[in-house]
Parts: C-alpha cells; sequence; structure tokens
C-alpha cells in the first residue's frame, strides 16, 4: 500500500506540473515567433530551456524524498551549462531518460534527443517538446528505402535541418546507440559481443555528428546501472529501487567523424564504427567490474 500511495502521488505531482510547464513552453513561442532578430530568438529559446530545467527539478524533487533510494554518481568535473554535448547512455529502462535527467539537469545544458515525428501528437509534451525546439525527423521505412536509397540521403539533410536551431544555443544532444533496451532475449538474438550491452547502431549518432559538425564540443559518455535488477517505470516513481549507479565520462570527438557524411563515406563509417565500438568495450568493462564487486 506504501508504494501504491508513493507512486500515485508521484504520478499526480509529474503529470500536473507536466500540463502546466508544456503551456507556459508553448506560450513562449509566441515571442521566438516574433522576435526580430536571430539573437533575441535564441535568447527566448534558452529562457524556454530554464523552464524545461524547472519541469526536471520538480520530478527530481518528487523522487528525491524516497530516502531509501541511493544514488551513487561520478560525474565529470568541468561540464559547462553553456557549451554543447552529444551524450551516449547504455540503454536498460524507459527509467534511463528520467536518471539521465535527474544528474545533468542543472549540470550541462538542457537535454533534447531526436524524436519520430509522429510523437508531436503526444498530448502536451508532444508540442513541448516541439517548443521546445528538439529535432522531430520522417523515418523511412527499410522498405522505402529499399525502393529508392536516395531517401537515405535526405534523411540525413532532414536530420541536418531539424538541428540547426539547436548549433546556437546550449544543447545536450542525448542518444541511446542500442537503440532499444537491453534484454537477455535481445542479447542473445544479437549475438552480442558484450557482457552487458547490445550491439550498439551507428545511424542515429552519424547523424548527430553531421548535423552539428564542429558545433559540438564533448561527448558526455553515460553509463547505468542497477544493481538491485532493471526497474519499471513504476517501481521508480514509486520509491521501490534502491540503488542507481551512474558513471559519467568527458570523451573527445574525433575531429575526422566531425560533419561527415558517413553513409556516402566508407573510411568515415568505418571510423565512426571503431570510436563507438571502443567507447562500448570500456564501457562494457565497467559493468562487469560492478557486478564482480556486487557478488
Amino acid at each position: 500500500m506504501r508504494y501504491f500511495i508513493q507512486g500515485l502521488l508521484a504520478m499526480l505531482v509529474i503529470s500536473l506540473s507536466t500540463i502546466v510547464i508544456s503551456v507556459v513552453v508553448l506560450l513562449l513561442v509566441i515571442p521566438k515567433l516574433l522576435a526580430p532578430t536571430d539573437a533575441a530568438r535564441n535568447m527566448v529559446a534558452r529562457f524556454s530551456s530554464t523552464v524545461g530545467e524547472l519541469w526536471i527539478g520538480i520530478n527530481k524533487f518528487v523522487i528525491s524524498r524516497y530516502r531509501g533510494m541511493k544514488w551513487d554518481l561520478e560525474l565529470p568535473a568541468g561540464l559547462d551549462r553553456s557549451g554543447r554535448y552529444l551524450v551516449l547512455c547504455n540503454h536498460q529502462s524507459w527509467v534511463d531518460i528520467l536518471v539521465l535527467q535527474s544528474c545533468l539537469n542543472r549540470r550541462a545544458p538542457f537535454m533534447r534527443f531526436m524524436l519520430k515525428q509522429q510523437l508531436i501528437w503526444v498530448p502536451f509534451i508532444g508540442l513541448a517538446w516541439w517548443a521546445l525546439d528538439f529535432p522531430f525527423l520522417r523515418r523511412y521505412s527499410r522498405e522505402e528505402l529499399l525502393k529508392n536509397p536516395a531517401l537515405r540521403e535526405k534523411d540525413l539533410r532532414n536530420a541536418a535541418r531539424a538541428c540547426e536551431k539547436l548549433k546556437h544555443i546550449p544543447v545536450s544532444m542525448m542518444s541511446f546507440p542500442e537503440g532499444t533496451r537491453f534484454t537477455p532475449a535481445k542479447h542473445d538474438a544479437q549475438n552480442s559481443p558484450y557482457s552487458h550491452l547490445l550491439r550498439p547502431r551507428y545511424g542515429g549518432l552519424g547523424q548527430v555528428l553531421f548535423s552539428f559538425g564542429d558545433g559540438l564540443q564533448e561527448v558526455i559518455d553515460v553509463t547505468i546501472n542497477y544493481p538491485d535488477g532493471i526497474p519499471t517505470f513504476w517501481q521508480f516513481i514509486s520509491g521501490q529501487v534502491r540503488r542507481i549507479s551512474v558513471d559519467a565520462k568527458l570523451r573527445t570527438i574525433d575531429p575526422d567523424l566531425r560533419g561527415v557524411d558517413f553513409r556516402n563515406h566508407p573510411k568515415s563509417r568505418a571510423r565512426l564504427k571503431q570510436w563507438v565500438n571502443r567507447l562500448w568495450e570500456e564501457k562494457d568493462q565497467h559493468l562487469e567490474r560492478a557486478c564482480v564487486s556486487e557478488r
């Protein structure tokens, strides 16, 4: 009963704050559209990000009331709230997004991620994402790409246009290279070479690196571990999660990967794969050490 009441109250507060903040962010679209210069528009966009940080702060405050939840955080020094970063993370649960937001809120720039075009119709939050300049992309199906390979390049150019606004304001572009949440069944089906991770995909990362060119400073490489088992969203917001471990490191971006059309340059595509695979090997080793220490 305790967890049910906690979860219900948390859902109520988070839902109300989401509605209110979404309305405020949508209202800020008006001065952004009426702004006479790019500098004025960017100023409104920065303020909108501050409102978004407030929303994350409210959610974080709700979860922080659960005293039995222990956070083990290792965050790098030197994070710049006025910078531009690529955030990479392993993916195990929908909780990962809330954990990332909670750990990096007001330490790094407001976090954004690429979204499917259809998600703009999600009640309240979909339009709020649009107002906050989240990049919305039309994803072409495998069948469409096979019929018309030229759509691959169009998809890349669309991503660059969608990210154009973000080149002029602080941003943390989030990506889950695995593309889906980890499960033992998916791990076995992929015959993954990693003990605790799925095989990383390279398309989304390549889109971000192409779109931003030299605009990104560094990579915030995050590894999330749930020592007591991967939680559900309900378990997290109701306070049933006992321990969360977050390890983040700053990584440099290979200059040869910036602004390159990796789909049409095999050598660049190979470098991108090598770079991501190296990060994934280190991440897998970190998770293995964590598992050994918990035994």
